[in-house]
């Protein structure tokens, strides 16, 4: 389904100018630039991408490369959110690895240079795929590029992050726990109506955590649209968009990008539960992609799947919930607050249909 007959590839993709809220002052760019990029010559060009990022984003063109720049929003922010600093210290542990990431060149904490903290890293030149059923794709080119991005997410949870330098980067142990905390209290905060599946969620979730939670890097929103394809192999060259990123449970980062498996959707980036027959349309089964998630890992199964549907769809509700509620406190304006407002009940129903699969008795 496209958006006003537009193509989420045709509306996320490429580069526009900069938009008037995002303006800089380019010349302390460039002077930063020239002491900080190794190699960096000028003359420089500045475009803003068009894709859907909370930090806004840079194409800085010289005649010999590009650059990209990412940067925390201009005005007044949530104390943890754009933490575009955790972000460069985890692409700078990952980059000497080997892992796929753009190389990254600074961060600059100065904000007097462009009024917000930012940071610099290549450009890598590739596709990025807006839509997950990728309509334009052959069966057997989609089946590879499932397997380049299911291998790619295992490789990241397979990292030692303590060897990596990245002690510290989160709390270890305890994430879902600490998670479930954390939503209960912002959906109780912003509630707006009763439901009675959130409440009875709140109730078995902390108690039915599965035993033998394992920490590793986790991405935090791990998705086809956020990381760049090899121009012509099925083959990721670049995870982006990291400012999810912590330590945390892998199991709860990969069930969760596996609701688009299980989850209906409506937007433009196309929903693998709307598709029938995955297996003629050459996108792995659900079962088949946690077959090769545990292959790569060393792992025996996926047994607490619908616990964790249950925890990421309640997790969910919580965000949502925390929108319509600063709505309602009128610290958010929202045209789509209604639309949000009716998500909150739709994700508790699933969440609780899948704790039911769990072991949750009415």
């Amino acid at each position: 389904m496209s958006v006003h007959g537009a193509s989420a590839q045709e509306m996320f993709s490429g580069t526009k100018e900069v938009a008037d809220t995002h303006k800089f002052n380019e010349d302390n760019l460039y002077q930063w630039m020239t002491q900080n990029v190794e190699g960096f010559e000028g003359p420089m060009d500045v475009r803003q991408f068009k894709g859907g990022q909370s930090n806004p984003t840079f194409k800085l063109i010289t005649p010999k490369k590009a650059y990209v720049m990412r940067r925390k929003p201009p005005g007044k922010l949530l104390p943890s959110a754009h933490a575009v600093d955790r972000e460069f210290r985890v692409i700078n542990a990952l980059y000497p690895l080997g892992f796929p990431v753009a190389r990254p060149y600074g961060l600059c904490e100065d904000e007097s240079v462009v009024g917000t903290m930012f940071y610099v890293m290549d450009n890598v030149d590739g596709r990025i795929l807006w839509d997950g059923t990728l309509p334009d794709y052959e069966p057997a080119e989609r089946r590879a590029i499932y397997e380049a991005k299911v291998k790619t997410f295992a490789d990241l949870h397979n990292v030692d992050w303590k060897a990596a330098g990245l002690e510290g980067f989160g709390k270890e142990g305890d994430y879902v726990a600490r998670q479930i905390h954390r939503w209960t209290k912002q959906y109780v905060a912003s509630e707006t109506t009763t439901i009675p599946e959130m409440n009875k969620l709140i109730d078995w979730l902390p108690k039915n955590i599965p035993a033998g939670e394992t920490t590793t890097i986790v991405h935090g929103d791990y998705r086809l649209d956020n990381m760049i394809l090899h121009p012509t192999e099925p083959k990721v060259i670049a995870v982006l968009d990291w400012e999810l990123s912590t330590l945390g449970d892998p199991l709860a980062d990969f069930t969760y990008h596996l609701m688009n498996w299980v989850m209906p959707s409506s937007d433009s980036r196309g929903a693998l539960a709307n598709i029938e027959d995955l297996n003629a349309y050459g996108i792995p089964t659900m079962e088949e992609y946690i077959d090769m998630y545990c292959a790569h890992r060393g792992l025996n199964g996926m047994p607490d799947v619908h616990y964790y549907f249950a925890y990421n769809g309640f997790r969910l509700a919580g965000i949502v919930q925390g929108i319509v509620g600063r709505v309602r406190d009128g610290t958010a304006s929202n045209a789509n607050a209604a639309q949000m407002a009716e998500r909150v009940p739709l994700l508790a129903k699933f969440a609780y249909g899948e704790a039911q699969k769990a072991g949750l008795a009415d």
